[in-house]
């Protein structure tokens, strides 16, 4: 994936790649690092971003060492893709996150990274709740590939006219972005998405949104919108994170963090603890299908104000039930009918502006719910329900074994079938009463 986003850099700093589909991949490979090397020479020397990504680059090796129509393909392919790049009909696609997914499915051992990358419908929801334009400083503290940046900058940059406006461009992608990735692997992979997209200056960084040193360089960076999805499970730190990111971002910045439903219920101290110095202003639980399978988990969209005490103000709810997504074989589940684009997204978008207008909206007391909740199944018995359990008690109190119950029921239909459950329990009862006696 590295090698692939390289190759695409360089192909967009001018690198003839067709002159180079005769060599093997040593010397693909050097000619690739000295065309980047040559592009970011000022850049290189103080920006750590580039030197990782030259490290774990420098870290590559390939099984087709000597096949030069391998790497001749590899080039075709290449310079296909940069054409899809270079169009005005990319708009904020994460190309790293592709490649991840794709190349993921093919190994036989899954790196884990404590987190799930968040379907394109979803980080495009998730920027539009939060009224991000181009004057805002956006931030993800658990960056991945850079899914959510690189949807922002797209977003941004389309905002003041697309790619014809190279100043505004710079403007957003020097001075606008900010993203955290601990994984050296993910931050490698979000730094060459940046590069691909022509932006070797956003300000990520590879460290851990967990320590302290970090809250001062979120503060500094007057962050005005949070845009997140960070990991789940409690050992990589996830209410630390949130935490984190809360108490050092501008007074009135929205955050939009995707986590489980019940996280802030099960952690209702730590949850209780925020509202006293923020608002927790809605819940929007989405689909349980929208990672297809992979997060295991049903998740929720949690969109804070910060800096403004919950106080007793309640949590505006809805439940996305169906996002109109369908699977296709071997790539995942997509729109293939625009249904969410075209109709579902504006549905929603509308009701979580107005907090109203759909039959699953609720207005939650936070001293009550922080998690969205499922109406209750209405209780109901039916006429078998009630044989069941009739039948259930008078085995037990007659002290008849279930086995030998079965066993003698079993024997009584195949002699007459008209014989009724209730008969049967009934005889074996009195058999039993009559042989004590």
């Amino acid at each position: 994936m590295i090698f692939t986003a390289c190759a695409l850099v360089a192909h967009k700093k001018g690198a003839k790649l067709e002159n180079f589909k005769d060599l093997d991949f040593s010397d693909l490979k050097n000619r690739i690092i000295k065309v980047l090397e040559e592009s970011y020479s000022d850049e290189m020397k103080s920006n750590e971003k580039l030197k990782i990504i030259k490290e774990q680059y420098e870290k590559i090796t390939c099984d087709k060492e000597g096949d030069k129509n391998a790497m001749g393909d590899f080039i075709d392919n290449v310079m296909k893709i940069s054409h899809f790049l270079n169009s005005d009909d990319w708009n904020g696609e994460d190309v790293m996150m592709i490649f991840f997914n794709e190349f993921n499915r093919y190994l036989p051992k899954k790196p884990d990274y404590g987190q799930v990358f968040t379907p394109a419908h979803i980080i495009s929801l998730m920027y539009r709740i939060t009224g991000v334009t181009h004057k805002d400083n956006v931030l993800d503290a658990a960056c991945g590939s850079g899914a959510f940046l690189i949807h922002a900058m797209g977003e941004m940059i389309s905002e003041l006219g697309g790619k014809a406006n190279e100043k505004a461009m710079l403007e957003i992608c020097n001075n606008r972005l900010f993203g955290i990735e601990i994984s050296k692997d993910l931050f490698t992979l979000a730094c060459a998405n940046m590069l691909i997209h022509k932006d070797g200056k956003t300000n990520l960084i590879q460290a851990d949104s967990r320590d302290k040193e970090i809250c001062e360089w979120i503060k500094n960076k007057k962050i005005t919108k949070v845009l997140m999805n960070p990991p789940y499970e409690n050992k990589y730190g996830v209410y630390t994170i949130v935490e984190n990111v809360l108490n050092n971002v501008c007074d009135g910045a929205m955050c939009a963090f995707l986590l489980p439903d019940n996280k802030l219920e099960v952690g209702k101290s730590k949850a209780e603890k925020w509202l006293k110095k923020h608002s927790l202003l809605k819940i929007i639980k989405l689909p349980d299908e929208i990672f297809n399978g992979k997060a295991g988990v049903s998740t929720s969209i949690f969109l804070f104000k910060a800096h403004e005490p919950q106080n007793d103000k309640e949590i505006f709810a809805c439940h996305i039930k169906e996002d109109g997504l369908e699977t296709v074989k071997n790539k995942g589940r997509q729109d293939t009918k625009e249904k969410w684009k075209n109709e579902l997204e504006p549905y929603w978008l509308d009701v979580i502006y107005k907090t109203s207008g759909d039959e699953s909206c609720q207005w939650l007391k936070p001293s009550e719910h922080l998690s969205y909740q499922m109406p209750k199944e209405p209780f109901s018995i039916t006429q078998k329900d009630f044989k069941k359990v009739v039948l259930d008690y008078m085995l037990f109190e007659q002290g008849i074994d279930k086995k030998d119950f079965e066993k003698a029921l079993l024997e009584s239909l195949l002699y007459d079938s008209n014989i009724s459950l209730d008969d049967t329990a009934i005889s074996i009862a009195l058999n039993k009463e009559n042989n004590e006696e």
